[in-house]
């Protein structure tokens, strides 16, 4: 379907227009007439396939046929304050020509910005994308008003849950109208997800299931059976010089690792920085605009950046270590290769997380290609998921192993 097919009011369409955007993804296609319907709906849909232009689209659409919008009209909650930056600035540019107005709610700014907060919340933004604890703050101190909001948007409510804000989702819930829409995107569908969606929603919900879990087709994915001693070597010798990367994430699935990381790359003199919930705001808005403007190579991060943060054009993404989550590394991977474009992912594995990396394969239904440590950097653990462990010597996916005398006693004994 395109865009012109929705019965959008003219000028969201000439901001989508400005935009390039021309047909509609999947998600779209089914969420926005069931939005347009006031349906209340759970949409499970994995990160990168336009379920944010899903919600904003049709609310947009609605806002701009409502009279007197001089409350809020619709509440986004929102895991992290990147998520809330970024739909702040879809809700911009998808609204060009409506008027429609939105402000981002989050925690770590200054003074200033916690006054625009107010005022927004008192006299009326149109659409308000918050972060559930510093809502919860402005909540506190009785000024805002939540009482005519006509739609909930809950966006990545797995991740929400996951960080225990079920209890803070609940208590500003009962700031808003009892009817109301109400509409959930998530990445995945536990059990939690429908015990969620039972509390806020009095009528039975659509549903919509996009295929869940596999990496965009674009990604080309390979594996490095490396030991974490030989890790930041073998980043080395992948991008040194590499002129077709310019832009890499490295994952790491702790703040601790990403430290390490940054500082073992920064001391090779590449182009980095990191980033992670030990930042102030102004300093973590400096780091993804420095990446997104391509003055930084290399962004070393946590998972928090794995979901909901729309960088374009993102070469490279290398999984410094396995997430224990399989869904993560879809959400990981798939910073890379937006829309159409393809990209590069390379995990490394361990003796250690192989059964890990061994339940990704299962989810993505695939069998990812496993190579060795290169010889110059080091040895290489045997790839065997059945034993979760590595032995010493050059051995791959295959079991195969390769030069030296040791190595040649170990096939003769095999045999």
């Amino acid at each position: 379907m395109k865009f012109d097919d929705f019965d959008f009011d003219y000028d969201l369409l000439d901001g989508l227009d400005a935009m390039g955007f021309v047909n509609a993804t999947p998600i779209q296609e089914q969420a926005i007439p069931l939005i347009l319907d006031n349906e209340d709906l759970i949409a499970c849909a994995q990160t990168g396939t336009g379920k944010t232009g899903a919600f904003l689209l049709p609310v947009i659409h609605k806002i701009m046929q409502t009279e007197n919008r001089k409350s809020v009209n619709t509440l986004v909650i929102v895991p992290t304050r990147e998520l809330a930056l970024q739909i702040d600035q879809q809700v911009e540019g998808l609204g060009y020509f409506t008027g429609v107005s939105s402000l981002p709610v989050y925690g770590g700014g200054d003074s200033q910005s916690w006054e625009q907060q107010k005022i927004a919340l008192t006299r009326g933004a149109d659409i308000i994308i918050a972060t559930p604890g510093r809502l919860i703050s402005h909540i506190k101190l009785g000024y805002v008003k939540l009482d005519k909001a006509v739609h909930l948007i809950l966006d990545e409510a797995d991740r929400m849950l996951d960080m225990g804000f079920f209890e803070d989702i609940m208590s500003i819930v009962k700031e808003m109208p009892k009817k109301r829409q109400n509409l959930m995107f998530s990445a995945t569908m536990p059990t939690n997800i429908r015990k969620l969606a039972k509390e806020l929603m009095e009528k039975e919900p659509k549903q919509i299931s996009l295929a869940l879990s596999k990496p965009a087709a674009g990604v080309l994915q390979a594996a490095y059976m490396v030991y974490d001693k030989h890790k930041v070597a073998l980043i080395t010798s992948l991008i040194d010089g590499k002129k077709q990367y310019p832009s890499i994430i490295v994952f790491s699935s702790t703040k601790r690792g990403v430290k390490e990381i940054y500082s073992a790359l920064a001391r090779r003199k590449f182009a980095v920085k990191s980033i992670s919930s030990d930042l102030d705001q102004h300093e973590r808005e400096q780091v993804l605009l420095d990446f997104r403007s391509r003055k930084t190579q290399i962004l070393v991060a946590t998972d928090i950046l794995a979901r909901g943060i729309d960088i374009k054009d993102i070469n490279l993404v290398i999984n410094y270590d396995i997430p224990n989550d399989a869904e993560d590394y879809v959400h990981r991977i798939g910073r890379t290769a937006r829309a159409d474009s393809t990209g590069v992912a390379i995990t490394f594995i361990n003796e250690k997380d192989q059964r890990k990396f061994q339940s990704i394969e299962r989810l993505i239904e695939q069998t990812v290609h496993k190579l060795d440590t290169p010889a110059e950097i080091g040895e290489s653990p045997e790839y065997n998921p059945s034993k979760n462990r590595g032995h010493s010597g050059r051995g791959g996916y295959s079991g195969k192993r390769s030069g030296g005398k040791n190595n040649q006693k170990r096939k003769s004994n095999r045999r």
